[in-house]
């Protein structure tokens, strides 16, 4: 087994999953733990960015107000539309997926220039 290339047993192993879990007719099992991997996700990234914003909150609050709210607003946004692409079903169609990035561009873009607004030091 140890002589066999490590890329066709990782796909061996992998299509022995798929067998069991088709031969088992495991599918509602698979798509329930998805579902909770998914949900895993989406916490663990919320609170490596809650840790993030907990080391630089004392830098934000120095910005003037309309800044802070259009940086939390664009966090807020960008994390709500990153939850409802996670917990809902995945797009079905192109419109939904070039939506999810216009709005996550618009985000990021907001982000960016609230930073260099606020980072820009004399002229």
């Amino acid at each position: 087994m140890s002589r066999i290339n490590p890329t066709v047993r990782g796909f061996a192993i992998i299509l022995l999953i798929a067998v069991v879990i088709w031969l088992l007719q495991l599918q509602t099992a698979l798509v329930s733990l998805l579902l909770i991997a998914r949900i895993a996700f989406f916490l663990a990234i919320a609170f490596f960015l809650y840790l993030v914003w907990r080391e630089r909150r004392s830098d934000i609050a120095m910005w003037s107000r309309n800044s802070q709210v259009v940086f939390y607003g664009a966090v807020g946004l960008a994390v709500a539309d990153v939850g409802a692409m996670i917990l809902t079903s995945y797009p079905s169609g192109s419109l939904e997926v070039l939506v999810f990035l216009g709005v996550l561009a618009a985000c990021g873009y907001s982000l960016w220039r609230v930073w260099r607004r606020e980072h820009t030091y004399g002229y």
